[in-house]
């Protein structure tokens, strides 16, 4: 017995030794800089004036002037638009993408890695391609509409085409995020269930819909959620592509923080968004989380 606790208190302590300098990282990088984010958010802190870092007088005038704020209100309505646009495509790309690539072959195992491309590539690098292909006098995209009897000016540059630009680049490098989380859980479907829906006659769209559908829904969920919160970081593709413009029709929420922060020097205004914002995205995570598990729970 004394050597059993003996044991048990020898690997507590080696758990503890392990993780606490990881700890202590951790902190470093995330808990402090969110903990001052929080509180410079509760002041009028700016560059032209550093020791309203410590003025707590009014420690909530910048969130009653978010809720006044026309362009903070529609940079939310914006940023609604946009994650909702590059979930749904890049679910939706990445679903039939799955079902097409979902063959045991050398062959369609290549193609995979070609698709793997865009999303090992640097935001910026990828903000760059889009670039070249939304300017028109050097787009082969525009070109090919010029060939095809289909001139289009820049997409970039129409305040009704800008958002749906924007999304379309954001799909181009994450939908194989989403394939890969799709066609992995594909493969690992039992072939007895597929079977018995084939002998008792089942068409395609009925196996997909009551079969394979049920097998695959955790992991649309749980790449859903992951892109959902990485939608709210399309910082790169706006600021090289749009710069939040036309006007602003792609002014998202951080990228206003952006504006506040480093064209006003508002630093605590800025801080004040950037905490609503990280709020929304916890809040919108655990909801989309307890919807698909409760989802799950029901059937």
């Amino acid at each position: 017995m004394p050597g059993t606790l003996s044991w048990e208190a020898s690997r507590r302590r080696a758990y503890l030794t392990g993780l606490v300098p990881a700890l202590v990282v951790l902190a470093v990088i995330t808990v402090v800089p969110t903990l001052f984010l929080a509180g410079a958010s509760l002041t009028p802190l700016s560059l032209v004036d550093p020791a309203s870092l410590f003025d707590f007088s009014n420690p909530l005038r910048n969130y009653a002037e978010l809720l006044h704020d026309p362009r903070f209100l529609g940079s939310l309505v914006m940023q609604l638009q946009l994650s909702a646009l590059t979930v749904t495509l890049q679910l939706a790309v990445g679903l039939g993408l799955a079902l097409l690539l979902n063959v045991r072959s050398s062959f369609f195992e290549a193609i995979r890695t070609v698709f793997l491309i865009p999303m090992v590539l640097p935001p910026i690098v990828v903000a760059l391609i889009w670039k070249i292909i939304y300017t028109p006098d050097v787009s082969p995209l525009h070109r090919f509409l010029d060939f095809v009897g289909l001139p289009a000016d820049s997409f970039i540059t129409s305040a009704s085409t800008a958002l749906l630009a924007v999304a379309v680049a954001d799909t181009w490098q994450w939908f194989p995020f989403t394939m890969l989380m799709i066609l992995a859980t594909l493969q690992m479907i039992p072939n007895e269930p597929l079977e018995a829906a084939k002998i008792d006659g089942a068409n395609h769209w009925q196996t997909f819909r009551y079969i394979i559908f049920a097998y695959i829904r955790p992991a649309l969920i749980v790449s859903g959620l992951f892109r959902l919160i990485d939608s709210f970081k399309a910082f790169p593709l706006i600021y090289v592509l749009t710069d939040g413009g036309p006007g602003s029709a792609t002014e998202v929420t951080n990228y206003y923080a952006f504006v506040q922060a480093f064209n006003f020097s508002y630093w605590g205004y800025a801080s004040a968004i950037a905490i609503v914002l990280l709020t929304g995205v916890f809040t919108l995570s655990w909801a989309a989380g307890r919807l698909g598990w409760n989802g799950d729970e029901g059937e």
